[in-house]
């Protein structure tokens, strides 16, 4: 997994009834992009994740302005 600041990352839920969660990455903490990965979340919250198989980078889409 490689991502950039600015990125996207998107987790699926993993169980029945929990949405999808998508966070900005806004600091790419692990050699060559790779994680860990500092995230700010939809509702302003931070933490630090390394993604899991359920987690998928969004590299800069047309629709995110850039």
């Amino acid at each position: 997994m490689e991502a950039h600041t600015g990125d996207r990352l998107l987790t699926h839920g993993r169980t029945v009834g929990q949405h999808d969660q998508v966070a900005e990455i806004v600091e790419v903490l692990g050699d060559g992009g790779g994680p860990p990965y500092r995230l700010r979340f939809e509702d302003g919250h931070e933490s630090i994740r390394s993604p899991g198989p359920d987690s998928v980078v969004q590299h800069g889409t047309e629709d995110s302005g850039r």
